[in-house]
């Protein structure tokens, strides 16, 4: 594509990033809005709000160079779409969580209308020479409807949780046609290595994959695509900049003055059941229990404001974890310090990266994560000269990248507590070294690196 310098990118997602200001906080807010920022482009999907009738042209909004263009969704698909089956079919399924998964048919029949209705209200907006850039489980079939409705501009497509190995996939009733339908995309940009062999494996074991081309070149359902790994990173000066200006901000310093001089243990996750959360607060207890003599000297805070508050799962990990911190600070508790702050409700953004630069301990356990970006922002968020200790579960997909942090399996309850003691006693100059290598892999890594190598893969696709 000779012109690929002047094409503009649409980008699709199940939400659209608030057009009216404040600074976006998700990985993929961020890095979307610079890579549309830079040609020009449109930002296409759900406005969150619903509807009984045919949902009417998309509501556009143009600030700077971007448009924003949202869509009502059908009201009676909705939850069978979003709740169903990207959330109870999908999510757990990705992130190995078998017992959370629950298949109906009506949840997989309303994915499939949604995926036709934001084709059909996507495509009166396309140009000829667009580059599409589509986002995540929600929108897996969203190329084959824009190839049946005959468009053939580059089409990409980034998942940001795990791809799953084809055994568990397996479990999926219809599991081929989601492989096909990524098939119908010129570039799958995935988090990790290990996820671009559980796909291209996935592909070969189900007869899906014609041949291998190249690295990361296929020939599938007849046509050439590209398979790659693209870790999603984060803006490394913008975190540096809020952690060192929060940090001396008033909530912040209130916070560390309750802690009255002991050392900090600080987690931050939404409220999800691939987080580990009731894991982590059995092994803070064992470590309470082995190392007597971390009692009174840490204090683990951890935030976990509410998601999905819809779906039965995470109402009950809620009650299971007001209940966990509740038997381990009446165990443990002192008249002066409590061991467990937990805090389930949402908090600002620039505040928290206050507390990440305060803490001596980041604890990042998921069970299984696409990424994390907790744990990039907690190494980011550090001093240099006094940097604290990251905790982080081999099973992040940052965990290939951050290989300096202790790392551990979220499912061994002692072995974290090992990692946390650990990270508890680790010499300054340990942590410095380790910092160093962690913040080198962040900046290689960073947001930009991210959207610039997926934008260029996508534009050297020829059309």
């Amino acid at each position: 594509m000779g012109d690929s310098v002047l094409s503009r990118l649409v980008a699709v997602s199940n939400r659209v990033a608030d057009h009216k200001g404040g600074k976006p906080s998700g990985g993929l807010a961020v890095g979307l809005l610079a890579a549309l920022h830079q040609n020009g482009g449109l930002w296409f999907g759900w406005g969150g709000k619903t509807r009984q009738g045919e949902p009417s042209a998309p509501d556009i909004v143009r600030k700077g160079n971007i448009e924003y263009a949202t869509i009502d969704l059908y009201e009676a698909d909705f939850e069978d779409y979003y709740n169903g089956y990207s959330n109870i079919c999908l999510w757990p399924l990705c992130h190995y969580m078998l017992g959370f998964f629950r298949f109906e048919r009506r949840f997989q029949d309303a994915y499939r209308r949604v995926n036709a209705l934001f084709a059909r209200k996507l495509l009166p907006l396309l140009k000829d020479d667009d580059l599409i850039w589509v986002h995540d489980y929600h929108l897996i079939p969203l190329a084959a409807e824009l190839r049946r409705a005959g468009v053939a501009n580059p089409v990409g497509f980034f998942l940001h949780v795990p791809f799953p190995n084809i055994d568990v996939l397996r479990t999926l009733p219809g599991h081929i046609d989601l492989l096909r339908d990524l098939t119908r995309y010129d570039v799958i940009g995935l988090q990790t290595a290990n996820d671009v062999r559980n796909f291209t494996e996935g592909l070969a074991r189900e007869g899906l994959l014609q041949a291998k081309l190249g690295h990361d070149r296929f020939r599938s359902g007849g046509r050439e695509i590209t398979v790659a790994a693209f870790p999603i990173g984060i803006d490394v000066d913008h975190v540096i900049r809020m952690a060192e200006k929060s940090v001396t901000g008033a909530t912040v310093g209130r916070t560390l003055d309750g802690l009255a001089g002991r050392e900090l243990v600080l987690g931050v996750d939404r409220l999800d059941y691939s987080k580990g959360l009731p894991e982590r607060f059995r092994a803070f207890e064992e470590l309470l229990v082995r190392y007597p003599e971390t009692r009174s000297r840490l204090v683990y805070m951890q935030f976990a404001p509410p998601t999905r508050t819809g779906v039965r799962a995470y109402q009950d990990i809620r009650e299971e974890l007001e209940q966990a911190a509740g038997n381990i600070n009446g165990r443990f508790a002192e008249p002066d310090w409590i061991p467990i702050r937990y805090l389930n409700r949402g908090f600002s953004r620039s505040m928290l990266m206050g507390l990440m630069r305060s803490a001596k301990i980041g604890l990042v356990t998921p069970l299984r994560d696409g990424m994390n970006l907790v744990a990039k922002e907690y190494v980011a968020a550090q001093d240099p000269q006094v940097p604290g200790a990251l905790v982080l579960s081999t099973l992040a997909g940052a965990a290939a990248e951050l290989e300096s942090a202790i790392q551990v399996n979220p499912f061994d309850v002692e072995g974290m507590a090992e990692g946390i003691q650990q990270a508890a006693n680790m010499p300054v100059k340990e942590r410095r070294e380790r910092y160093q290598a962690m913040i080198e892999v962040l900046r290689r890594n960073d947001i930009d690196a991210w959207r610039t190598r997926f934008v260029e893969t996508l534009e050297g696709v020829s059309c």
